[in-house]
């Protein structure tokens, strides 16, 4: 495993939010391939996560509002929506952070699994209750998957910098 690199804001908060705006936009192309279109993963739930079992930082919510009121303009919900939820998603990853460190990848994953299920669960309810009907469960189910899907993204940022600051270990 190679060394960790130096705990720079740009490089563990500013590329990885660039990174998953892009990959937002391309998976946001309305192509079809056989009558199927691209999943919509919620690609800035990784870094959510990475962030908050890399450290605490004052930078990271702001950055996470921000990649959250692009993804409620983005896909034209209402405005605050996926802030809201990938910002419970960084504090419930963020409280449970003592329990996770020095665990394996198979118990990491299981975390950003159920960081991933109560940002998705709490957008259902928000959803819910803005519209007054209830959301569909299959799609929401579709992107759950297609988000969970992103754990090997967010280990490798854990792995990139989790030992960068010996503050926090």
């Amino acid at each position: 495993m190679s060394a960790a690199r130096p705990l720079e804001p740009w490089r563990w908060l500013g590329v990885p939010m660039l990174q998953a705006i892009a990959a937002t936009i391309v998976f946001g192309i309305p192509l079809r391939a056989f009558g199927l279109q691209l999943p919509e993963p919620v690609f800035p739930m990784a870094l959510a996560f990475a962030w908050a079992v890399i450290r605490p930082s004052m930078l990271a919510p702001f950055a996470i509002l921000v990649m959250g009121l692009f993804l409620d303009i983005f896909w034209g919900g209402p405005l605050g929506l996926w802030a809201l939820c990938l910002l419970i998603a960084y504090g419930a990853a963020l409280a449970g952070r003592s329990m996770m460190a020095g665990q394996s990848r198979i118990i990491l994953c299981v975390w950003y699994g159920l960081a991933t299920a109560t940002a998705m669960v709490a957008g259902y309810l928000f959803v819910m209750l803005d519209s007054r009907s209830t959301p569909g469960l299959i799609p929401m189910a579709w992107q759950f998957l297609a988000t969970i899907v992103l754990y090997p993204f967010a280990q490798r940022l854990i792995d990139l910098f989790e030992d960068a600051d010996v503050r926090f270990r």
